[in-house]
């Protein structure tokens, strides 16, 4: 799966988030949770908000079971792609590298654009030194945190 173009050109494929199975029981949580938040809308008078917390539900519920798509990653000295995306140095402002992650290494790179604030990219575990050695000459290393919408996220098993 991973490989190297060139010593400044990594390249590897991850998928874009960890697959949980999930069973029967998670999916009558998710319902019931639903329902009962549904019915307290409409007892509060706000019916619009109850058929949104269904459709909510039911977004969920179908996205849960999809797998997830393998997503292509380079970092190269023009900066970082991600598919077609590429994002260059210039737009990045600083990273980290958390190798201690229940699910495997982590790259987390901290974006100066307000709408992508932090990219969580996994990595493969025999890329770590040079991945670093790449980003350290062109970004700031600093100690950065998975958000706590990630993490919840993945807690729930999204």
């Amino acid at each position: 799966m991973p490989e190297t173009k060139t010593p400044h050109t990594i390249t590897w494929e991850a998928p874009e988030h960890t697959h949980i199975e999930k069973t029967s029981d998670w999916y009558w949580i998710l319902g019931i949770i639903a329902v009962a938040g549904s019915i307290a809308s409409i007892i509060f008078n706000n019916a619009l908000f109850g058929i949104v917390i269904l459709l909510g539900a039911a977004t969920m519920a179908i996205v849960a079971q999809r797998e997830p798509r393998i997503v292509q990653f380079e970092l190269s000295g023009k900066g970082l792609r991600i598919e077609n995306d590429l994002y260059p140095y210039s737009t990045l402002d600083s990273f980290d590298l958390q190798e201690e992650n229940l699910n495997g290494p982590l790259l987390l790179i901290k974006s100066k654009k307000l709408f992508v604030p932090l990219f969580v990219i996994p990595i493969p575990e025999e890329y770590i030194q040079a991945i670093e050695e790449i980003l350290w000459s062109r970004l700031e290393e600093e100690h950065l945190e998975e958000p706590l919408s990630h993490q919840l996220l993945e807690f729930f098993g999204f």
